[in-house]
């Protein structure tokens, strides 16, 4: 299973982004996806996950009303619109998706089995 992740950048605050993450290699049925971030010094956290097991979904406190995330099962893909990005917004990110039939905010909170290489986003003047 192979999980690319692409859209990073540089951009001004208040500027936006779209990560894309594309999964091939999977021959099961995968129910969560979602996306994690890490910055300099800090601990892995869960930005936005989605799961089609109960349709639910969870967007960390700090990104609710700016982040959106989406997928695209027929093109095995999903997606993260940022807006209205803050320098804290600054990390690494990374996409992931699970087999298992979690929930969003489960998937967020403890990780999920399949993650791809990280794109980078900076958000800075």
């Amino acid at each position: 299973v192979q999980l690319q992740a692409s859209g990073g950048g540089s951009v001004q605050p208040g500027g936006s982004l779209t990560l894309s993450c594309v999964v091939s290699g999977i021959t099961f049925d995968y129910y969560a996806v979602g996306w994690f971030r890490q910055a300099p010094g800090k601990e892995r956290e869960g930005v936005s996950c989605q799961s089609s097991s109960d349709d639910s979904t969870y967007y960390l406190d700090s990104v609710k009303g700016r982040f959106t995330i989406a997928r695209d099962d027929g093109k095995k893909t999903w997606y993260l619109q940022m807006n209205s990005l803050k320098p804290e917004d600054t990390a690494v990110y990374y996409c992931a998706t699970d087999r298992a039939q979690m929930s969003a905010t489960h998937g967020c909170r403890f990780g999920m089995d399949y993650r791809g290489e990280g794109t980078q986003v900076t958000v800075s003047s």
